[in-house]
Order: structure tokens, then sequence, then C-alpha cells
């Protein structure tokens, strides 16, 4: 359960998970596709067909209040898209 992180709910993930079987993981920085195919797998007991991934940075900004200059930063992720056999889903809310 390390390499799958938490799964994305967004309204763009969620159309393509209806149409096309895709579904969204936040995923571990060093896992490859050959290990998230095989955490999604295990985890929800379907088979995957494909994995695509993206890395996304850490972004820095700098903004200027009444107080002063304030500086923050968001965290680097790795996203990894999904694609479940034909026929097979995905259920996020089956736990609530």
């Amino acid at each position: 359960m390390s390499i799958i992180i938490k799964p994305i709910i967004t309204e763009k993930i969620t159309k393509e998970g209806e149409i096309f079987n895709r579904f969204g993981f936040v995923v571990d920085k060093k896992a490859n596709k050959v290990q998230i195919k095989k955490a999604v797998e295990a985890t929800y007991g379907i088979s995957v067909v494909t994995v695509n991934t993206m890395n996304y940075r850490a972004d820095r900004t700098t903004k200027f209040t009444k107080s002063g200059l304030i500086s923050g930063k968001t965290s680097a992720y790795k996203k990894a898209i999904v694609q479940v056999k034909e026929g097979e889903t995905i259920d996020f809310y089956n736990n609530i």
C-alpha cells in the first residue's frame, strides 16, 4: 500500500472513468509503471491494461500583502492514470 498514496477524485478524472475506464492515483515518486500496475491489481482486484505517469514539480509563489512578502510552495508528486479492462470498474465510494 506504500506505492498508492491516494486516489484522485476530480470532475475530469471521474468523467474519464465513466467513458474510458481510466482512474487516477497519486503514487510514490520512485515507483515505476510495473509496480503501480501490480499495486492497483492487488488492491482493487481488477485487470489493468495501461499505466501512464506524470511527474509534477513543486511550484514556488511570492505574494505581496499588507504585512509584507509571503512566500509559499506546493509539494511535488507523481500522478498515475490507470486504464482498466473493459467491463471492470473501481468504486471509490463503497467504504463511505
